[in-house]
């Protein structure tokens, strides 16, 4: 009895494999999410401190435009060989890898303000005996001096190392993102069962979609806090949210991010190369034997023949018309969205007169919340409709067609800009200060008790000053070029229709709502107009579209556009800095005008897809019925399609 039963525990093929959570494909599944979520929640965080960094370090929009679209470069010009290195190398220990280089990029990102002094700016004071510094003066030797020591500091290697290295840490971020996704995505494929596949998928997506909003909504709340609260105490930190000159701790959300990065990537140390099998029922069992698999010839091409092949089967794929026109539409709708989730919360602070915290949780509480559910009840429409291709298409051409409908009225909804002395209308008269040398660069913003705004005390004429028991400055009073009353109050005046910013924000919310209908429509055109052999080719050449004609050049052309509409830039040491007031008219209209040029180019491929599909409907017979409806052209492998490629890769070995 005892040999019976020592014989049951035995294994006649092998040990008993004990189960471990790295052989869980459902452990796997919650540790991509997790790294995923810290990935896009510091390319969200960058998005929604790029115009602190903007005004922290005195670039234009245009380069700050280029720094959010940096990351892209690295990507784009690895992407390519992870569809060549695919399942040939430890995919886990890279995506592992990838995520502490990315870790290593967020601390870098962060660097520039510790190798920095502090936040400097007009009107800062140093003392509470200080009575002078801003206020109308003539011949003052602090203003003739304090430029001078100033302008030493902003030309020391720290500072003009700033941008340098925030371009490095965006690069290494963009190739630290590389191996994550696709060799998640593959892995997960790989190893989870038909059944539970498209739900883990599905779970990837959201938190892809959902991992931007968690940057945004992080950015809101790091930059509540000042830039330079770990080298002054509270006391003496004066500026207040609503303040133009005010800059959040832009640093401290690559901090947070960097340490969920480190964290989130050791699990994948443990994680094998290959994975048992997951049955349907949710059972672990060993792999499948080799026969049961398809092996795919191009895993067999050396890199050099791999790269050779690329642009064949590249320009293969664009030729088909459907593929081709979807994805243009979709390259416009990404343009879109790269220019407007790097620009629209600093849309929303000038236009608005709002502060950045609250520009950003708008965008991460309200526009990216709603494009996800868009997203979810486009696919759960496609589902529950069955629709073909064609069907697809209509959807997509349809609420595009609505898209522009809701995003045409937010170019009416804005605020005028506000009267700025010497600045706007053109030619106002700004001559009453002339004998207070003030100096070129000053910016300390006041509101004139008229109405009227100046670009700081000294500019106003302001003599005097009144304090709190914080030393906070409250009023400024014998204001010489103030009319009325005379004395004027710190901060802008702002645009004065903050009661517009609601109708916008639903509008705003409605518009991304109805726009993200069409995307999983439009993926699923893409995935049933190629030949099965060339999904995965499809997808890659997709997605590098998109980083070539739209992520990358996208944010810098919304920066340059934005720059279009300055009209007061800033002035350090003899150079252009970052604006300090915008046209709000020119800006919005520039600015949401570029956003529906690219809804109607969206709409007119869309449009194009229906016609073709229309006119090939007619020319040709109806082709045998796929299963679900979705099947434009037909995924078996056909012998003759399968001697054709394997005709076409041993032409490349030769």
């Amino acid at each position: 009895m005892v040999a019976k039963d020592l014989s049951m525990t035995s294994d006649p093929v092998g040990p008993v494999r004990r189960w471990s959570p790295f052989n869980s494909i459902k452990f796997f599944v919650f540790c991509h999410s997790v790294l995923q979520l810290a990935q896009l929640l510091v390319s969200g965080y960058m998005k929604s401190s790029i115009s602190t960094i903007e005004r922290r370090y005195g670039l234009t929009s245009q380069k700050s435009g280029l720094l959010a679209a940096f990351n892209e470069v690295g990507n784009t010009v690895l992407i390519v060989f992870v569809s060549f290195f695919g399942s040939r190398v430890h995919r886990p220990r890279f995506i592992g890898g990838g995520a502490v280089l990315a870790c290593l990029a967020s601390l870098l990102m962060a660097l520039p303000h510790f190798l920095n002094g502090p936040y400097d700016y007009t009107g800062r004071i140093s003392s509470s005996s200080d009575n002078s510094s801003g206020l109308c003066q003539s011949g003052s030797l602090v203003t003739s001096l304090s430029p001078n020591q100033s302008c030493s500091e902003e030309e020391s290697p720290a500072q003009q190392g700033v941008y340098p290295l925030l371009l490095l840490g965006q690069l290494l971020l963009g190739i630290g993102a590389v191996p994550i996704q696709p060799f998640g995505i593959s892995y997960i494929d790989d190893y989870a069962s038909r059944k539970n596949s498209p739900l883990y998928l599905g779970i990837l997506l959201a938190v892809t979609s959902i991992g931007p909003a968690f940057g945004f909504v992080t950015g809101s709340f790091m930059l509540r806090f000042y830039v330079d609260f770990d080298k002054f105490p509270k006391d003496q930190i004066n500026l207040r949210h609503g303040d133009l000159r005010w800059v959040g701790a832009w640093w401290l959300g690559f901090l947070v991010a960097s340490c969920l990065l480190l964290l989130a990537a050791l699990p994948y140390v443990f994680f094998p190369r290959e994975m048992p099998q997951e049955d349907a029922e949710g059972d672990v069992e060993s792999r499948p034997d080799s026969e049961q698999q398809q092996t795919d010839p191009l895993q067999e091409l050396s890199l050099l023949q791999f790269l050779k092949s690329f642009p064949r089967i590249a320009l293969r794929t664009l030729r088909s018309p459907i593929y081709l026109l979807v994805v243009l539409a979709q390259v416009n709708l990404a343009a879109l969205l790269s220019g407007l989730a790097t620009f629209m919360a600093k849309f929303i602070e000038r236009q608005f007169s709002q502060s950045v915290p609250f520009s950003n949780m708008m965008i991460g509480g309200v526009g990216i919340p709603l494009a996800v559910l868009g997203i979810v009840l486009g696919g759960v429409l496609m589902r529950r409709l069955n629709l073909s291709v064609s069907g697809a298409s209509k959807i997509c051409t349809a609420a595009i067609l609505l898209c522009t409908f809701t995003a045409m009225p937010l170019l009416l909804i804005g605020c005028p800009t506000q009267t700025v002395n010497g600045v706007f209308p053109a030619g106002t008269d700004a001559s009453c200060s002339s004998s207070c040398q003030c100096p070129k660069g000053a910016f300390n913003p006041v509101c004139g008790s008229d109405g009227v705004e100046f670009k700081s005390p000294c500019h106003a004429g302001c003599a005097g000053r009144t304090m709190d028991a914080n030393g906070s400055v409250t009023n400024y009073t014998e204001c010489r070029c103030v009319g009325g009353l005379g004395h004027a109050s710190p901060g802008t005046c702002g645009s004065g229709c903050v009661h517009l910013l609601r109708p916008f924000m639903v509008l705003l919310g409605l518009t991304s709502f109805i726009a993200s209908f069409s995307q999983t429509p439009s993926y699923m055109m893409i995935l049933r107009t190629v030949p099965t052999e060339d999904k995965s080719f499809a997808v890659g050449v997709q997605y590098m579209l998109f980083r070539v004609l739209a992520f990358m050049p996208g944010p810098v052309l919304y920066g340059s556009v934005i720059d279009t509409t300055c009209i007061l830039w800033g002035e350090k040491c003899g150079k252009k800095t970052s604006c300090h007031y915008y046209n709000l008219d020119r800006f919005r209209q520039r600015f949401l005008g570029l956003m529906v040029i690219f809804v109607c180019g969206g709409l007119l491929c869309f449009l194009l897809t229906v016609v073709v599909l229309r006119r090939r409907a007619g020319h040709q017979e109806p082709q045998r019925e796929s299963k679900g409806g979705y099947e434009l052209v037909n995924g078996e492998k056909t012998p003759e399609n399968t001697l054709s490629k394997e005709k076409e890769i041993e032409g490349i070995k030769t």
